[in-house]
Formats: C-alpha cells, structure tokens, sequence
C-alpha cells in the first residue's frame, strides 16, 4: 500500500511538473539541458551567479558525469537542511534549490527537489544507457585511427632518418676522398663516421619518443574515464614550457639591465685596451711607467672590470636569490679556494715578474741551470726553448724564489761581455799572450770590435798562468756559437805562435819532449830535443 501510494505521488509529481503552471508574468528562466531535451528551468540567480551561469554550471556538472565510464543514475542523491535543498552525484554538488526556486512553483522546496531528482535520474539513466554503446565504438574508433596515424608518422621518420643518414655518409665520404687525393690525412675524419651515425639515430629515437608521448594524451583524452590522465601528461610538457616562457618574459627587463651594464663595461675595456696599445708602440708615454707594462696591465684591469660587472650583474640573474645557487657558488668558491692555492701564488709571482722586468719575450736567460729563449710568458708560467729546442715549462713562483740571469736586457746598449779562460806555462810572456788572445776575440765573427776585448789574468796557479778574455757582443741569442767560433780562434792563434796551452793540468819535461801542439803547425825541420845531462865537478 506504502510502495502504491509513492509510486502514485510520482506520476502526479511528473504529470504535474511538465505543465510547470507558472504564475502570472513568470520570466522565462534559463534551461538545463540534456542531450538537446530541456529538463527544467532556472528562474532566479544563486549567491554571485546570474540565473544563465547558474544553468551553465549545472549543464557542465551534468555533462561531465554523464561522460564518466563508471557513470550510474542511482548515485544521485538529495539532501534538505533548512534554508537548501542539494542534489549530490556521489560527494559531488550537482545544483542547489532555495525556497526562492520554490516561489516560482506550486510545489514547495523539498517536493521541488525531489521532482528534480527524479527528472535527472530518469533522463541521465536513458541518455547514458542510450549513447553508452554507440560512444564507446565512437571512441574506440577514433584511438585506433589515432594509433594507425602515429604507426605511419613513425614509418615516415625512420625513412626521413634513413634517408638523411644515406646521404650524410655519402657526402662525408666523398669529402674524405678529395681530402685522400690532395694529400690531407684522413684517418681521424674517418673515425668521426661511426660519431655521426650515432648523432642521427639519437635524434631519430628521441623524435620517435616525443611522437609517442605526444599520442598519449590523445588517446586518453578520447575515453571520458582517462581525460585526467591526458592533462596530467599534457601538463608534464605544458607546464614547463609554460614556466620557461613566462620566467623569459619576467627576464626581459633584467636582460635589458645586464646588458646595459655589459656594453658600458665592454666599451671600458676597449677604451683601456686603446690606451695599452698607444703605450705599448710609444705613441705617448706615461712618466715612471714602461711599455712592457702595458698589455699586462691592461689584462689586469681587464679582469677586474668583468669581476665588478659580475658582482654587479649577479643579482639580475634568474635564480639569484635561490639557496640551492648561493650554496652552489659558495661551494665553488671553496673548491677554488682549496685547489688553486698554488695556481695563485703563481698569478702573482707572475705579475710581480712584469713589474719587476726581469726578462721580457725574446731575451735570453738563465733560469736556475736551464739557459734559453722565452718564448711564452703568462701569468702562471714562463716557458724557454733551450739551444737544443727543448721547451722547458718553469712555474713563475720558481722563477721569483731563485735568481735569474738575463743576457738580452743590457747588449744593445753596453754590450754582454763573453769571457772564458785558457792557463799558459810561465814560459811564455803574458804581454804575448794578451795579444793572442785579444787577436784571437777581435777574429771571431759576432765579438764587437769596440769596445776592445780585454784579458785578466785571474790565477797564478803552481804550473801555470791563468788568462781570461773577455769580449763584447750584441747578439746574446748566439752565445754558443760565438763561444765555439772564439775557442777555435785561439787555438788558431796559440798554435801559430808555437804558445802551448797548458788546459787541462799536465806536466812534461822539456828536455826530450816533443812540443804540444798539431803537427800542422810545426815545421818540417823540428826535431825533439834530447835530455841535456850536466855533470857536477
């Protein structure tokens, strides 16, 4: 009898609802719709929303359940409190009825609600059963196309790919052979072939990658159950990207600030630079400061001009204010501080070297037991090629804690004095060896004719003599030579003047010993003289 009566005021309640007996100069409301079938009509607006947002929003909600896989009618429930009547789909809020929505009816607020209720089960349980089917095969036909498209875009760039590499490796190889033709060693242009294979098939599987990840969401957005999972994909790509172009467009006008404070320094240093050269060719001149100082100088401020950009520029950059950056660059300041302690104590040894003018490129010097040319000079290093063509690598640091001879920086203007020293027997006079040994300096090419050589006798020794000549020249480069072509030259003269040179120690006895020099030098008369042996009375 119960079930009877229920059933009873349902039919009235719908025979009743079509009808909608309006009252006098009712407004025409704003429908909800499903599937083109006007279910009931909004008459008045709900807390900010207008009476068509308020549909709007009904019809959305309703659409999106409608469109759920797991989709069931029965879900659908109604709650009255004392001022709302609310229909539910789950825990879900479908539409709201005050008692205002009731004033526009015959039927009070929760009968109104209950008639909705029904009206959405019976209309929401059709369209679903109705189209459920027919979507289902819509939908499934649809990711099949999807998936056939993606198999033939696939297809498409492994042939794109397999075509590019084709003729990549053709022209590459037939560069080489043109190469092989003219000569050019191609042996390590040939191992960069495998490289290249390798390049463009990374850059085929990453494509084929993006395509798949593209089709994803594709297919998940085509089924109504997946389409959170489809804008969790898309937003895993979008979102980044979204990120970047915004972080770029918030950058702008710190990039103009940067880059403002770039130029003016850029053009600083160029204005230093200038200054440099005019100094360095002697264009002007600054009092008490050098030409050589110049280009090392100009580094120096060079440097220090980008550090105050940097430290300038450092807040204007993206992520500045980070902790993780800060404690990045920290760390990377301890690192440096730790790991170049040597580095720096050679910095500076080099730039105390500068301004100490020790040697400059091209002069020759004694560094420690290496004698050479400097060839290279920088801040953490002075490199010499030795007569040998040794390139010998000296840290600056080395250079400033020992001494350093150089034999460039005074030749053109006194002369570098070469000297080396023979030991003559007392026998001989030393004016006549003075003169052997001047002539002997002023024949050898390289030694300047003025000043005039000298010689010092520096040792009595106990069966000798010891003369050293000493001799000007400007060309210290040719040290070595010069000394070989003046110990030839005083062979030549000693032998010529039949003076023996007693270098190295050795003792003779004169009588009945045969002189000590070349057999070119001695005539053909010359015979060895016998012993004289005086007897005693």
């Amino acid at each position: 009898m119960i079930r009877f009566c229920v059933i009873a005021f349902q039919i009235l309640l719908l025979a009743v609802l079509p009808a909608e007996a309006q009252k006098p100069n009712q407004p025409h409301g704003e429908p909800v719709i499903i599937n083109r079938d006007t279910l009931f009509r909004f008459y008045t607006g709900q807390g900010m929303f207008t009476v068509k947002e308020r549909a709007d929003i009904v019809n959305n909600r309703l659409a999106a359940i409608t469109n759920r896989i797991d989709f069931n009618p029965d879900s659908l429930k109604l709650k009255n409190d004392t001022s709302l009547s609310v229909i539910y789909y789950g825990s879900q809020v479908m539409l709201a009825l005050s008692d205002k929505d009731a004033s526009f009816s015959e039927l009070n607020r929760p009968q109104l609600a209950a008639s909705y209720l029904q009206i959405l089960k019976k209309n929401l349980g059709n369209f679903f059963s109705n189209n459920s089917i027919k979507e289902w095969a819509i939908n499934i036909a649809e990711a099949v196309a999807v998936i056939g498209l993606l198999i033939l875009l696939i297809w498409a760039v492994n042939r794109a790919f397999r075509w590019v590499k084709l003729k990549t490796l053709k022209a590459w190889d037939s560069r080489l052979a043109k190469l092989a033709k003219k000569g050019a060693p191609v042996g390590y242009a040939a191992r960069l072939r495998p490289f290249i294979v390798n390049i463009v098939r990374v850059v085929r599987i990453a494509i084929v990658i993006l395509l798949v990840y593209l089709s994803l969401p594709i297919l998940f957005f085509i089924f109504p159950a997946s389409k959170p999972i489809s804008t969790e994909l898309l937003s895993y790509v979008v979102n980044p990207l979204k990120d970047i172009a915004l972080s770029l467009f918030h950058f702008i006008p710190n990039l103009l600030t940067i880059t403002v404070i770039y130029i003016v320094t850029r053009y600083i240093v160029k204005l230093v630079k200038f200054i440099a050269a005019e100094i360095e060719s002697g264009s002007f001149t600054i009092r008490n400061f050098y030409p050589e100082w110049a280009l090392p100088t100009y580094n120096i401020i060079r440097v220090v001009l980008y550090a105050f950009m940097f430290v300038v520029v450092f807040p204007y950059l993206p992520g500045s204010e980070s902790k993780v950056f800060q404690g990045v660059t920290v760390f990377v300041g301890v690192l440096f501080s730790f790991g170049s302690s040597s580095a720096i104590s050679n910095m500076v040894a080099g730039i105390v070297l500068t301004y100490m003018r020790a040697y400059k490129l091209g002069d020759r010097i004694q560094a420690g037991d290496v004698i050479g040319d400097v060839f290279e000079k920088n801040l953490l290093v002075t490199r010499i090629r030795t007569i040998k063509n040794e390139d010998i690598t000296i840290p600056n640091s080395t250079i400033l804690g020992s001494h350093t001879i150089n034999y460039t920086s005074s030749s053109k203007t006194l002369g570098l004095i070469l000297h080396t020293s023979v030991t003559i027997g007392y026998d001989a006079p030393w004016k006549t060896v003075h003169e052997l040994m001047i002539n002997a300096a002023l024949s050898t090419e390289g030694i300047q004719q003025e000043p005039k050589p000298f010689v010092l006798q520096t040792d009595l020794n106990d069966f000798n003599v010891t003369y050293q000549v000493n001799a000007y020249t400007d060309q210290p480069a040719r040290m070595a030579v010069i000394y070989s072509a003046l110990h030839q030259q005083i062979q030549d003269k000693f032998n010529e003047a039949g003076v023996e040179i007693m270098s190295p120690h050795f003792t003779s006895l004169r009588d009945g010993n045969r002189i000590q020099i070349p057999d070119d030098y001695i005539g053909k008369d010359y015979k060895s003289p016998g012993f004289n042996v005086n007897k005693e009375k």
